[in-house]
């Protein structure tokens, strides 16, 4: 509860191919609870605009108020009432943090390598190619969130537990975040 509404309750953070979105299908599964995945609300906007994701995140790039549009309806659904139990994006944790929500807020480490490793596993091609997109995509993002917010993603201060998920399976990831927020 936050000032006596249901809010979120835990946030789950990370750079794309780190296995957010299974924990997070994962801790749906065994709690019933909703969430909302920021990169699906990203991926939304840019279909809705008839626009790739990588055109899209060029646009965002170039066109701040774009973005900040996107955060601002994550934020919103973080505070209101009966909203989703579980936020899933790259700031999610910044935002509960800097609104004070009383929550968990995750971050799910994993390095450039393991990234390109999970996503080439996913999608196909080869790793040299997605570890050089993965690179340039966590490159641009970091400069424009340094730029829209002042955020360093690699400043873990806002989140209240991080899980090095390099040598670990989906569901080891599991099976510590749920120790960790106290989900049996």
């Amino acid at each position: 509860m936050n000032g006596g509404e249901l809010l979120v309750h835990v946030t789950i953070s990370g750079a794309p191919g780190s296995g957010t979105s299974t924990l997070v299908a994962k801790l749906c599964a065994s709690t019933g609870w909703s969430s909302l995945n920021g990169g699906e609300v990203f991926r939304a906007e840019a279909a809705r605009r008839g626009l790739s994701v990588d055109e899209f995140s060029e646009l965002c790039k170039n066109d701040l108020d774009v973005d900040r549009y996107l955060d601002e309806l994550l934020k919103n659904a973080m505070t209101t009432e009966n909203g989703p139990e579980i936020m899933e994006s790259r700031l999610s944790g910044w935002w509960a943090y800097g609104l004070k929500l009383d929550c968990h807020r995750v971050w799910i480490h994993t390095s450039d390598e393991e990234r390109a490793r999970r996503i080439q596993n996913r999608e196909g091609g080869e790793f040299e190619t997605r570890l050089e997109q993965s690179m340039k995509r966590q490159s641009a993002d970091k400069a424009r969130y340094a730029t829209l917010y002042e955020i360093d993603l690699d400043d873990m201060t806002p989140y209240s537990f991080v899980v090095d998920a390099n040598n670990l399976s989906a569901d080891e990831v599991f099976e510590i975040v749920c120790l960790e927020i106290g989900i049996d």
